[in-house]
C-alpha cells in the first residue's frame, strides 16, 4: 500500500521555529545521543521545553543520560542541570 506524500502543513518544523533544545550529558559532561522518542527533540518556547524535560526526565536517566543543558540555538541558558536526586 503505498500513501500519499504529506502535505506541506505536516512538514517538521525548522530550527528556527523551534530554537530550544537540551543537550545530554553523561557524568562527565560529555554530550550523550539516545535514540528513539528522546533524540533531537526541539520546542517552540523555553517552557515546551522544561515541560519536557520535567516529564520524563526519569525515562532519559534511565537511557544513560546525567544531565541536561537547555540551549536557544547555540546560546547555553542553563544547565548542566543534573537528572538525579
Amino acid at each position: 500500500m503505498n500513501l500519499p506524500e504529506q502535505p506541506p502543513t505536516f512538514r517538521q518544523p525548522s530550527a528556527a521555529e523551534r530554537p530550544w533544545w537540551w543537550r545530554l550529558e553523561n557524568s562527565a559532561g560529555v554530550e550523550i545521543e539516545v535514540t528513539g522518542e528522546f533524540a533531537e527533540q526541539r520546542f517552540a518556547s523555553q517552557a515546551d521545553a522544561e515541560s519536557w524535560v520535567g516529564e520524563i526526565w526519569s525515562d532519559l536517566a534511565a537511557e544513560g543520560v546525567d544531565a541536561v543543558t537547555l540551549f536557544e540555538h547555540e546560546r547555553q541558558v542553563y544547565g548542566p542541570m543534573s537528572l538525579h536526586a
